[in-house]
């Protein structure tokens, strides 16, 4: 969730969704922002399991990982299911006290 609380790895995140992109081609999205900077998010996206980087010659290659991404679904599945139970559950006079203890 730290991978992608921050904006800029987040849009970093949608541009490689679809397509694989290098690090070159990534930062001239982003006005103002060093490459090494755009290096720094990719590497926090990479140590997140988000994206994988592919070599060719001396290009690095990024795309958005399948499994990441779909890990990361899971959870918030997840996540979002265990608070509409509890919003539920709040919601039918219970005092939802074991539920945010369970949660949180």
């Amino acid at each position: 969730m730290r991978a992608i609380a921050e904006p800029r790895r987040l849009a970093i995140l949608r541009l490689v969704a679809s397509e694989e992109l290098s690090a070159g081609h990534i930062a001239e999205h982003f006005e103002g922002v060093t490459r090494s900077a755009v290096s720094q998010h990719l590497q926090v996206l990479k140590d997140a399991e988000l994206i994988s980087e592919r070599r060719e010659g001396t290009k690095r290659l990024y795309r958005a990982s399948e499994d990441g991404l779909a890990e990361l679904r899971r959870f918030l599945d997840q996540m979002w299911g265990d608070s509409v139970n509890l919003a539920r559950r709040l919601a039918e006079g219970g005092d939802g006290e074991e539920e945010i203890r369970a949660v949180g």
